[in-house]
């Protein structure tokens, strides 16, 4: 044979071909390819695949595919034919779309509410005729952006660096958002500055961190989805605390009655940017363990329990609404198991209070010279 027929080709592709002599002891080197040569065009045949909705702005009908390939188009003026249908009803709405690549269309009609089910399916055309179309799937009209702004929004100072921001949403107009975006600037500041955080599902409430002590703020919520930002919230401020108290209690006292310790302080002076002193806080902690055991008072004294023979670490530190201020030095106090000492716990006393009555005496004493 000087010649074949190559079938099963498709329409509206170029080939080329080379030719290849065999015998009975093997396959010869093949020929040179042909020139190009285009089949003839034909109605396409091949349908979009995964034909599905996407999100869109209100009263929009958002329908994507998966384009058809050049190898299956099968000649010029290829395009698709998407047609849609609300759920339940006759007749299809056909618009054609031109571009041999699309992937999406949008159909917008302001009488068409959100989340209305339609029924659609995409077909393909060409110079040549139209082809078949996918199989239909029922999809939903986009929800559209939120329309309405939270409501009873509040914001709470909690500490010198946080502030609570709280509020309520209407779910008939939020309908499903997919979060909030709380803004938030300092008061000096234009609107432009605003910073701004997002919450995650129906959340009402989020604390602010890392905020300016003693500082004024102002804050925004919005709702947000898929097709965008509904509008803001009347806007809230609160001022965050002022600082704890900087200075340390000092000239610590104390005076040890058995298992128990009567400990006293100056009283700390807050300065103008801090916050008032409210009270103190006691910490104290058997020498090798980590947690400290809290004592709060309103006065600068206190008494300490030392129920546990051991050397006890006891620091105080002053508070405010603001926080714990700066913690004093730390003093070491050693306890004799709840008062009960031993002969050699009471002279090791005794010993110790003696060297300190002597040295105080010996400090007291003025030196006489020789």
């Amino acid at each position: 044979m000087e010649s074949a027929m190559a079938v099963d080709l498709n329409p509206w592709v170029e080939y080329e071909f080379r030719v290849v002599a065999t015998n009975p002891i093997g396959t010869g080197d093949p020929s040179t390819p042909s020139r190009m040569i285009r089949t003839n065009e034909a109605v396409p045949k091949t349908a979009p695949t995964n034909v599905s909705g996407r999100s869109g702005r209100r009263h929009e009908l958002v329908i994507a595919w998966e384009p058809v390939s050049e190898e299956f188009q099968n000649g010029e003026g290829f395009g698709y034919i998407v047609a849609f249908r609300p759920n339940g009803t006759r007749g299809w709405k056909e618009k054609m779309v031109t571009s041999s690549e699309a992937s999406k269309f949008i159909y917008r009609d302001e009488s068409v509410p959100p989340l209305t089910p339609f029924e659609v399916k995409v077909g393909v055309y060409n110079n040549k005729g139209d082809g078949p179309f996918s199989q239909i799937v029922v999809i939903c009209s986009a929800e559209g952006e939120p329309t309405a702004a939270p409501t009873d929004v509040k914001a709470t100072s909690v500490s010198v660096s946080e502030i609570l921001v709280a509020w309520k949403h209407i779910k008939e107009s939020l309908g499903r958002p997919q979060g909030f975006e709380i803004g938030y600037r300092k008061d000096m500041e234009q609107e432009d500055a605003a910073e701004t955080v997002k919450t995650r599902g129906n959340e009402s409430s989020i604390i602010l961190t890392g905020l300016e002590g003693n500082t004024l703020y102002h804050f925004t919520v919005r709702a947000y989805n898929g097709a965008g930002y509904g509008p803001p919230s009347s806007e809230v401020s609160a001022a965050t605390k002022k600082s704890p108290p900087s200075q340390a209690p000092n000239n610590l006292r104390w005076e040890q009655q058995g298992s128990q310790l009567s400990l006293g302080w100056d009283p700390v002076r807050p300065l103008a940017n801090e916050s008032e002193v409210m009270g103190y806080k006691v910490f104290y902690r058997q020498e090798g363990h980590s947690n400290s055991q809290v004592i709060e008072t309103q006065k600068p004294q206190a008494v300490v329990p030392l129920p546990d023979a051991g050397i006890y670490i006891i620091e105080v530190r002053a508070y405010g609404e603001g926080g714990d201020g700066t913690a004093s030095s730390q003093i070491r106090v050693p306890s004799y198991s709840g008062g009960k000492i031993t002969s050699a716990q009471s002279a090791l006393r005794t010993l110790s209070m003696s060297s300190s009555v002597m040295l105080l005496l010996a400090l007291m004493i003025p030196s006489t010279p020789w």
